[in-house]
């Protein structure tokens, strides 16, 4: 999936001369932790956070977070340009949800500008936006159990749980795949839309497969 589907594209950005002041107050206005900062035609220099605002903010005004989006701040003195960070890491609309997971967890940056093939912002996606795209392309909106099978490393057996799934009428929103469970072996995850599946896991037992608990698995892992 495409980051594009799920960036917010409404982005607020500010221009490096800026005072903190006022990027405290678009950030307390659109209820955002990150502000793009780009030069007059959107091409991307920066991004600040209010976590970067309050460390420059004098602790007196810093602590008092609770200030209506109208109040007014006095000016600091102190630029966007003095305490953003240059060149920050980016995204391209051509990257994918899994690009951006992966850029998440290289980084520990918890919002990333889009820009296009000019460098231009066109968007922001943070870790709450790709936590939803997530969910929403596992199909776990909805209410559900999951289910796991431990299977022979065999195209053919992911084909069969899907089979044996359809068979008693039960829709999935996903299917997961822990390769190397153990050798020769991986372990089969679909996400059901039924809370009764005694019938199902009797079915798949009865076809030779290990059927897990992952509630149980995983408490087992991290006793």
């Amino acid at each position: 999936m495409f980051i594009e589907k799920f960036m917010t594209k409404d982005v607020v950005t500010l221009s490096m001369d800026v005072d903190i002041a006022q990027a405290r107050r678009m950030i307390t206005r659109y209820r955002i932790r990150h502000l793009p900062v780009t030069r007059p035609d959107r091409t991307l220099i920066g991004i600040i956070t209010d976590r970067d605002i309050r460390s420059a903010l004098p602790s007196s005004v810093g602590r008092n977070h609770r200030r209506k989006p109208d109040d007014t701040d006095t000016a600091t003195g102190i630029a966007v340009q003095d305490i953003m960070t240059k060149d920050p890491v980016s995204i391209s609309l051509s990257s994918t949800i899994q690009d951006a997971l992966l850029l998440v967890e290289k980084t520990r940056v918890g919002a990333f500008p889009v820009v296009d093939e000019e460098f231009k912002v066109v968007g922001i996606v943070s870790d709450r936006d790709l936590l939803n795209a997530f969910i929403d392309v596992l199909g776990i909106k909805e209410p559900g159990t999951l289910l796991g099978v431990v299977v022979d490393e065999k195209p053919e057996e992911i084909e069969n749980i899907v089979h044996a799934i359809i068979t008693e009428n039960i829709s999935f929103g996903s299917i997961l795949v822990y390769r190397g469970w153990c050798p020769g072996k991986e372990a089969v995850f679909p996400y059901l839309f039924a809370k009764h599946t005694n019938n199902l896991k009797q079915k798949l037992t009865n076809m030779g497969y290990e059927v897990l608990d992952p509630i149980e698995w995983y408490a087992e892992r991290h006793a």
